[in-house]
């Protein structure tokens, strides 16, 4: 009895820490959801989290059957989930590869618009050469220009699709040339197609900076989880934390060494510019 306490109490403060993990997790968020709906679309785990969480539940308590060690029923299943999650290298490489494939798609289009093609056919033109990144945007841009929507509504809507700073500026001088039908939309669309191969030089240096810390960082985890291991099994050194205030003292540092995982994570995340154009922008700026 005298040991459970302490391990229940060691739970509550892991516990914590699985708060601060799902937190972090990505998960989409429906735009006129109620309050509690998009609470429980957040605290929703793939397919392959659920897999990590199970396979830790299982160790962890294949591990307290085994050496008594009442901690590893908590530590073992959030340390599956989050730490794949916090270790992991950030989307940034996602999104720069959807700058390159906004660049190459408007250099592209530049290239038809010179050909005296108006934007609607040009449009249409580069659906057979977009990078895949973006092709299920241009793709659904071309239905509905297919299907008699207006020019700028399309874009619009393109817009939201995207949902990207760039892609909102792209899609402005887009309606701009739609609404002016002027000649020089091919050449602004080359400048910015420059402004955006800048960015994507200048991102992927940041990108390349960032991963390095991440990287520290994975190897000293798996240092430290290789050691606590070796410690756990062998000798009498961590004697003491077998003991129930011993286990309530580890799960406090584990959980430290977690807010930390936590804190750089999102230090290096950085943040998105801020939208635009499109029904999202809209909804954000009422908020």
């Amino acid at each position: 009895m005298t040991v459970l306490v302490p391990a229940v109490g060691a739970a509550l403060v892991v516990a914590g820490v699985i708060g601060m993990v799902i937190g972090i997790l990505p998960s989409p968020e429906p735009p006129a959801a109620p309050r509690r709906t998009r609470w429980m679309s957040r605290v929703r785990l793939s397919r392959r989290s659920r897999a990590l969480l199970a396979a830790g539940v299982a160790l962890g308590v294949l591990v307290a059957l085994t050496t008594g060690w009442l901690l590893a029923l908590v530590v073992l299943p959030v340390a599956a989930v989050g730490l794949p999650a916090l270790l992991s290298a950030s989307d940034g490489r996602g999104r720069i590869a959807r700058l390159e494939a906004m660049e190459e798609w408007i250099r592209s289009l530049a290239g038809v618009l010179t050909a005296g093609v108006g934007l609607e056919q040009a449009l249409i033109a580069t659906l057979r050469s977009v990078p895949s990144p973006i092709r299920s945007e241009v793709s659904r841009l071309v239905a509905r220009l297919r299907a008699r929507w207006s020019t700028e509504a399309a874009l619009r809507a393109l817009a939201d699709d995207l949902d990207d700073a760039t892609g909102d500026l792209i899609v402005a001088n887009l309606i701009l040339g739609s609404r002016r039908r002027g000649s020089g939309l091919a050449e602004v669309l080359a400048s910015l197609a420059e402004s955006v191969a800048a960015d994507v030089r200048a991102r992927g240096a940041i990108e390349a900076d960032r991963a390095k810390p991440r990287t520290t960082a994975r190897w000293v985890t798996v240092i430290t989880v290789a050691v606590l291991v070796v410690l756990g099994t062998t000798g009498d050194y961590v004697a003491p934390y077998r003991t129930g205030p011993g286990q309530l003292v580890l799960a406090l540092m584990l959980a430290a060494y977690g807010g930390v995982l936590v804190w750089m994570r999102r230090m290096a995340a950085g943040r998105t510019l801020s939208r635009f154009i499109g029904d999202r922008a809209a909804r954000e700026a009422v908020r």
